[in-house]
């Protein structure tokens, strides 16, 4: 693969914040939701959905739904008995993060880590703000937070492997997105990051084409996806080609 196309792969796990859908298959809560910056490629069957205005809760129950809004938030179902001051404290600092207003939201969300530390959301969005950041350890730590507070958010599982692959920890990167796709199989994003770990990282071509044809069902269809799928059948049949060369 050319050295180019490999670093544009790349960059389209860490780069992608706006305009984003993190899961297909699941749908944003009526009541409110939690909102994170997502992390995966756009698809057709992932539009962006608007954001609410207010009402987003800053923790999700286990099992909560979670999709993702035009700023590339993540939606979940509200948390029960959220203090109200907390809640207005969220809400701004969210409205500030999506209006790139990155240190008064960083500040909203780390004050609320120290008022209200059993949520998940505030350390979601800071692991997302410090990995945009390139502060690796500092967004791993925030997404391990996120993850022990709300273990059963599929979105949040997918940002820790995307921190942790920018760490080089590829074991626990694939865990983290194996773990989003236990939680929701039909969560597009987790399965196209994982095919791109396996392509690029792993070297198993196997497993990679599985997660992209995966992806490609899940997400309608990608054009550019569609092209890492030929490019790496293409190389598979070289290898073979030379392999049986070897033997003869």
């Amino acid at each position: 693969m050319p050295f180019a196309e490999m670093l544009r792969r790349i960059g389209l796990i860490a780069v992608l914040s706006a305009g984003v859908s993190a899961c297909a298959g699941l749908s944003q809560s009526p009541k409110g939701a939690v909102r994170a910056p997502g992390e995966a490629p756009s698809a057709k069957s992932e539009a962006p959905a608007p954001a609410p205005a207010s009402g987003a809760a800053p923790g999700a129950p286990a099992g909560a739904a979670a999709s993702a809004g035009a700023s590339g938030a993540v939606a979940g179902e509200v948390a029960p008995a959220v203090n109200p001051e907390a809640q207005r404290a969220f809400d701004a600092s969210v409205r500030a993060l999506e209006q790139g207003r990155t240190a008064e939201a960083e500040r909203g969300f780390l004050a609320l880590t120290k008022t209200n530390p059993e949520l998940g959301g505030p350390h979601a969005n800071l692991g997302m703000i410090y990995r945009r950041a390139d502060k690796n350890a500092q967004a791993v730590s925030e997404l391990e937070f996120a993850v022990r507070d709300s273990p059963q958010q599929p979105v949040y599982w997918n940002q820790l492997g995307i921190a942790y692959r920018q760490q080089g920890q590829f074991d626990k990167a694939r865990q983290a997105y194996q773990q989003a796709i236990a939680l929701d199989p039909n969560y597009a994003s987790a399965n196209l990051n994982l095919g791109i770990l396996f392509d690029l990282y792993l070297w198993d071509s196997k497993r990679a084409l599985e997660l992209y044809d995966r992806y490609l069902t899940l997400s309608g269809g990608d054009e550019k996806v569609n092209k890492w799928v030929v490019d790496l059948k293409n190389r598979n049949r070289e290898r073979t080609a030379v392999a049986r060369k070897e033997q003869e």
